[in-house]
């Protein structure tokens, strides 16, 4: 599956268009590599999405289509960090 549709489908990012907009600012990696839209995703690999005060880092634990209710049996979270910015 396409890295910009399962970030839409896993409900990651909210439309597929903010998904390949994601990849192009090379704000996405997907095993330590920065990724491009189309690249392909399967079981295991690991996806960092970096959005300056936040970092996401998930494990993907399926690559295929799912309903609104299994979008977070999709992946798995390894790291959600956010950088306050108040000091």
């Amino acid at each position: 599956m396409r890295l910009d549709k399962f970030l839409q489908i896993a409900r990651l990012l909210r439309r597929r268009a903010l998904a390949k907009e994601a990849c192009l600012a090379g704000r996405v990696r997907v095993n330590g590599r920065t990724a491009k839209p189309g690249t392909e995703i399967k079981a295991g690999d690991v996806v960092v999405i970096d959005w300056g005060h936040r970092v996401l880092e998930i494990e993907v634990v399926r690559a295929g289509p799912a309903s609104k209710a299994e979008a977070s049996s999709l992946y798995r979270v390894l790291r959600d960090s956010r950088q306050d910015l108040s000091s």
